[in-house]
């Protein structure tokens, strides 16, 4: 068994892979742990790789740099495919008021870093791993630590005082967030779960279902008309399926020609069917899909790259197929077949015809459940590659001497919004089934936080047991917990707002997976990320800035 404790001289990489998978094990383990219901879920990871870390042989430190911000990538990206759809949307609604929230928890604790280091003494350049630290924001560190370097006369010990102060009071400041959760918990007497529930059924969108209803053409202006010509039929946002003339019953087309005392099948909202039977004449309690057992309808769904992007009206599928499109469902929401409606990919279709008809017509929309399952890895490379482009691309900003960036974790989280709410350019579909997305995602942030322990755990509890550490510790946590703790009681007192909403805000303005996680974990539920993401990008943008600001502040 030598060979093994000797593994990390003779091959570290070997070494390294085989302490990440360790730690991951031993942190699942830890997190699946629940005391009084509550766990620390995957962040038991972290806390795993500090103690490995402490006792353990040390892990070569680039690979380590490398999982940690491979991870990272995978888990914001991820999240940012989840959610880019419904992400405008969001930010429309509700993004001010959360950005603006987010925004005063930034400045409240670039405010109270260097006011907890004046009151202690602290050196200024321990000061800026507290601020970075305290919220868990590596890409801030990273430009604290750059800005500091282009400063004169700062030596190689004070260059790496916020790194060691980060990693004092980074793992800290995890529980601290996630104990402010808890204590706002407390203090309301949440029911995290209810919250959940209510929190659903409020963002549930609101859409007037569909029914469908037979009219019978007594209008005399009508007789002759083809369908496309009829007036108000595109405004009231109906589709015609069947028509039945002389007792025989065809599939409705564009063409189709309407005559007196012809019976129509229509499928709308309640109120539109209402209007448009004063167009067509009157409603009738006949069914022409019950009376007629030869037409028959089926739900496909659109996988074929050469429908994307075009609408119901130009796929023709009544002259090609001499089938009828009637409704459409797009994730929860469905919707009325409209000619102008463009297609997406996964989008499921009723389309109504004869079984050969509809055999064509699906072939031709792609309807291949292997497809709609399948993780199309081309465009997931090419996002994140245009992720790390915009992470790592320089922004200036004018009176700061350094160009900012966004980092390994604002660029890809940004990039992945966009493309998922795109979903697809030319032939290429962000489309990832959402148990690959879990997948992807877990296993991304197990990555980060092992590494993030194993590099803290052998300066760890030397550090955080001397005086100066202690002091750092119990700067990190005020810094991490009056900001969080001031804005939380405003938003829930003044506000008013759901606790998957105030969770998210309170973890996505600290950029800390682990607290989103926990605030997942407990609600048994995914909500608080859409808060998380909807003010993830712009705190990650201010907290770099700040950074840097405070870096020019207190060295001047």
């Amino acid at each position: 068994m030598s060979w093994l404790f000797e593994l990390h001289k003779t091959q570290p990489i070997a070494h390294a892979i085989g302490v990440l998978s360790f730690v991951c094990v031993l942190g699942m383990a830890l997190g699946s742990l629940k005391f009084r219901g509550i766990g620390l879920g995957t962040s038991g990871v972290l806390f795993a790789g500090i103690i490995v870390g402490h006792f353990g042989e040390a892990v070569d430190h680039q690979t380590l740099d490398f999982v940690k911000e491979f991870g990272l990538i995978l888990f914001v990206f991820t999240i940012g495919l989840q959610l880019g759809p419904g992400f405008f949307a969001a930010l429309r609604e509700q993004g001010v008021k959360m950005n603006l929230l987010a925004a005063v928890i930034v400045v409240l604790g670039a405010v109270s870093a260097p006011l907890a280091g004046w009151i202690a003494g602290f050196d200024p350049a321990a000061v800026l791993g507290i601020f970075s630290g305290a919220s868990t924001n590596t890409p801030s560190l990273g430009a604290a630590t750059q800005t500091l370097g282009t400063i004169p006369g700062i030596g190689a010990d004070r260059l790496a005082l916020p790194a060691l102060a980060y990693a004092v009071t980074y793992p800290t400041a995890i529980i601290g967030i996630i104990g402010t959760l808890l204590l706002l918990k407390q203090i309301f007497r949440i029911n995290p779960v209810a919250e959940a529930a209510e929190f659903a059924a409020k963002n549930r969108r609101h859409v007037e279902p569909l029914e469908r209803r037979t009219l019978v053409v007594t209008n005399p202006n009508l007789d002759g008309v083809e369908l496309s010509h009829i007036p108000g039929r595109l405004e009231a946002g109906v589709t015609i399926s069947r028509i039945r003339h002389d007792g025989e019953t065809h599939i409705a087309g564009e063409t189709s020609v309407l005559h007196l005392d012809d019976r129509l099948a229509v499928v709308g909202t309640s109120a539109a069917l209402d209007n448009f039977a004063r167009v067509i004449g009157r409603s009738s309690d006949e069914d022409l899909v019950i009376n007629d057992g030869s037409i028959s309808y089926r739900r496909v769904v659109v996988t074929d790259r050469n429908v994307l992007g075009k609408n119901v009206g130009q796929l023709e599928l009544g002259e090609r197929f001499g089938v009828a499109v009637t409704r459409v469902t797009r994730a929860d929401l469905e919707m009325s077949a409209v000619p102008g409606l463009r297609l997406q990919f996964g989008d499921q279709l009723q389309i109504v015809g004869r079984d050969k008809d509809l055999d064509a017509a699906a072939k031709a929309l792609g309807n291949s459940l292997k497809e709609i399952n399948e993780t199309h890895f081309i465009p997931f490379f090419i996002g994140l590659a245009l992720g790390v482009a915009l992470g790592t691309m320089p922004i200036a900003f004018p009176g700061i001497p350094q160009p900012v960036k966004l980092g390994l974790a604002g660029g890809p989280l940004v990039v992945a919004l966009i493309l998922g709410r795109v979903g697809r350019i030319r032939r290429q579909v962000w489309h990832m089934p959402i148990n690959t997305n879990l997948a992807f995602r877990e296993f991304g942030i197990a990555l980060f936080f092992a590494a993030v322990g194993l590099g803290a755990g052998s300066k760890f509890f030397a550090t955080v047991f001397s005086t100066t550490g202690l002091q750092w510790l119990a700067a990190g946590i005020a810094v991490t917990m009056l900001p969080l703790l001031i804005v939380g009681i405003f938003a829930r007192v003044v506000l008013k707002m759901n606790f998957m909403d105030l969770s998210g805000l309170l973890a996505g303005s600290m950029t800390d997976p682990p607290a989103l996680a926990f605030a997942s974990n407990i609600a048994g539920s995914d909500a608080p990320t859409v808060g998380y993401a909807t003010v993830y990008p712009l705190t990650t943008l201010m907290r770099i800035l700040a950074a840097q600001i405070l870096t020019i502040i207190l060295f001047q």
